[in-house]
């Protein structure tokens, strides 16, 4: 099997978001801004003519319409980790509330799991078998914060404690490898979309 080489780039920016809700599969939309800041943007070069995957969330969907990615493919394995009955709340009332339980279950990192919701492994376990299977060679994908996190930590080697090695800037790009034999591996972090009126320079 030859290796695998693919972007992902996060959904733009929703209420939920603004309002630091956690939103797992709640289907809510982007803000009507964050769609115009990604409708003056377009793809780097070297990804607008892949094959492009987005999750079947109407947040995904619509950054990628207003990015100009189509056709895209929906994918269910690049869906948003299940947070169960967790959504809709934040995080720091989850602590408050759950006090130990809650850290405790933090402290699991890659099997951290939300009541009635999936774990990080959960969720690198389907996009792996999604990566492995069937599609291009390279491609990109439209997808959330739990998918990506999951992958750039597999491909980092870090166990999910405590603070995040890198800085990810969710506007940007992340690239990575993948191949049966070594795994999940970074290319490049922060890559940027390109403002059109620099492209038409």
């Amino acid at each position: 099997m030859k290796p695998v080489r693919f972007a992902l780039l996060r959904h733009g920016v929703t209420t939920w978001n603004a309002e630091k809700r956690i939103q797992g599969r709640s289907d809510i939309p982007i803000t009507p801004e964050t769609a115009q800041w990604y409708s003056q943007r377009r793809l780097p070069t070297d990804w607008a003519d892949v094959k492009w995957f987005s999750s079947p969330l109407l947040r995904t969907r619509e950054t990628a319409k207003a990015l100009g990615i189509a056709p895209v493919y929906l994918e269910e394995s690049l869906i948003e980790m299940n947070w169960g009955e967790w959504e809709g709340q934040r995080l720091p009332e989850l602590r408050a509330s759950l006090g130990d339980a809650m850290r405790e279950n933090e402290d699991r990192g890659w099997d951290f799991r939300p009541e009635g919701g999936e774990s990080p492994r959960d969720v690198l376990a389907r996009v792996t078998q999604f990566v492995a299977g069937s599609h291009p060679e390279i491609f990109g994908g439209v997808t959330h914060k739990g998918v990506i996190r999951a992958v750039y930590s597999a491909a980092r080697g870090w166990n999910m404690m405590g603070k995040m090695p890198d800085r990810l800037d969710w506007h940007c790009l992340h690239v990575f490898r993948w191949s049966e034999n070594t795994g999940f591996r970074i290319e490049a972090l922060n890559v940027p979309l390109i403002p059109k009126q620099e492209a038409a320079q």
